[in-house]
């Protein structure tokens, strides 16, 4: 598993907002498009349609869509899933570094956790001086 980390500028409450929306997870993980959760949201065994692109070098990107299971979710601290396919299993753990601060740790089997963790901190930085 490929590991990276960034100090977001932002509370773990918020943080933990951010990533319990369903609807975000294309804003963060790259090479998923679009999201379309079950009811149960983010929780253990939840089911979400998602919206991935394939890339070929004739046709070029093409989506498909693909399933991830929500495996396992401890509120404000670590959420775990896997995607069917392209075979993909994914981590985000959460630890407060200060009051308005939070270090975002994620882990991914196929190269995508460094490009992750910098969306995240491009997204959530409630606590950045203007």
């Amino acid at each position: 598993m490929k590991e990276a980390s960034l100090e977001l500028l932002a509370s773990r409450a918020e943080v933990w907002a951010f990533l319990a929306e369903p609807y975000h997870l294309p804003d963060w993980w790259p090479g998923i498009t679009g999201v379309e959760p079950d009811r149960r949201g983010l929780s253990p065994g939840a089911r979400w349609k998602v919206i991935s692109s394939k890339h070929n070098i004739l046709a070029g990107r093409r989506p498909f869509e693909t399933l991830l299971l929500v495996r396992d979710v401890e509120p404000l601290e670590r959420l775990t899933f896997h995607v069917l396919k392209p075979k993909l299993d994914g981590e985000v753990r959460l630890r407060t570094t200060a009051p308005d601060r939070t270090m975002v740790t994620v882990l991914s089997n196929r190269g995508r956790a460094e490009r992750a963790v910098k969306r995240l901190y491009d997204l959530v930085q409630t606590a950045a001086e203007m």
